[in-house]
């Protein structure tokens, strides 16, 4: 079981970008199934973005879908994900988590290796 650790995050005005990064402790991370997910407060976890163990199966969910990119870097151990024309909405604490051998899990009980999270801040 790998480690993991979301960085990135900040402060943005609507319609600027960042870009998150996961970075794993091992490199058997390159068999790990990714997804992004964020919680803003009093609100549930919501899947953003995933991508599969081989990167050929990618998630978005519709309200992100032309905004957000995720990728993977195996050399690096690391899977990115690229945030475009932010909206206040977008404000949350954003997580990462892996499952060996995963796909692009819809679910997130499907994965079980969780980052601590960072915070995305957008600003109307």
């Amino acid at each position: 079981q790998v480690q993991l650790v979301e960085s990135g995050g900040g402060l943005v005005q609507a319609g600027g970008s960042l870009r998150l990064s996961c970075a794993a402790s091992e490199d058997t991370f390159s068999k790990y199934g990714v997804g992004w997910s964020r919680q803003a407060p009093g609100k549930e976890r919501e899947l953003v973005a995933a991508i599969s163990w081989r990167g050929d199966n990618l998630y978005y969910v519709d309200s992100v879908k032309g905004r957000f990119s995720i990728s993977r870097d195996n050399a690096e151990n690391t899977v990115h994900l690229q945030m475009n024309s932010l909206k206040p909405e977008d404000t949350a604490v954003y997580y990462c988590a892996g499952r060996l051998y995963g796909r692009a899990n819809t679910n997130l009980a499907a994965y079980d290796t969780w980052g601590q999270g960072t915070q995305v801040t957008v600003s109307s």
